[in-house]
């Protein structure tokens, strides 16, 4: 999964790319509206995945993902190409971007995908995450977006594990033993995003105090 993070980032000019022809259609659209577009997306995928016992509705919550990434791409890019990139809009798209995640995984933590232990502790490392990389730019360094659990990378995640786990739900074989736990799918990333998250937290810190001394 760290290749992942590695993937996106010498692919994010080409995503830049494909972006861009959107936007431009997209100049009469208020940035912010895209910004609460991007977020009832995410509280959309949240229910569903509460209520995802089928694999049917996992596929819907998928797409709400996909929509919120979208979304949430390009409301930044409207706002530049607009001219009305704000640090009202800023603070905004990042305000609804943690709501945003407490929802989605709030959803998985709280429905039949993962049981609450391990959706909390996914929970506790991305806001932690979140947290290090906004907390970088309030003492006066640069916003720091680096590490293994960056939201771009979970958002890929969130889109890519849950149609396994789709597939898997159709043939019934959603659960694994896996250091002789029994866990589903899910579950594994769940606990990913507990782990990575806190690495990621530790990094930004660790980079953060670097540049303050």
């Amino acid at each position: 999964m760290l290749g992942v993070q590695m993937v996106l980032n010498n692919y994010r000019e080409t995503g830049d790319i494909l972006l861009l022809p959107i936007a431009r259609k997209m100049k009469n659209v208020s940035p912010d509206t895209l910004s609460w577009v991007a977020f009832a997306s995410a509280v959309s995928a949240g229910v569903l995945f509460f209520f995802s016992d089928r694999p049917s509705i996992v596929l819907m919550a998928v797409l709400m993902i996909f929509m919120n990434a979208l979304f949430d791409a390009l409301d930044g890019k409207v706002a530049k190409l607009t001219g009305k990139d704000s640090l009202r809009g800023d603070f905004l798209d990042h305000s609804l971007d943690r709501y945003a995640d407490i929802f989605i995984i709030g959803g998985i933590a709280l429905g039949p995908l993962s049981r609450l232990s391990i959706g909390f502790l996914a929970i506790l490392g991305i806001l932690m995450t979140s947290y290090m990389g906004t907390q970088a730019q309030a003492v006066g360094v640069e916003r720091d977006y680096g590490g293994m659990a960056g939201r771009a990378d979970r958002l890929v995640l969130l889109i890519i594990i849950p149609l396994l786990h789709a597939i898997a739900m159709w043939v019934n074989k959603s659960e694994f033993i896996i250091f002789g736990l029994n866990l589903n799918i899910m579950e594994v990333l769940m606990i990913w995003f507990a782990i990575a998250g806190h690495m990621t937290a530790l990094h930004r810190g660790m980079m953060t105090w670097k540049k303050l001394s």
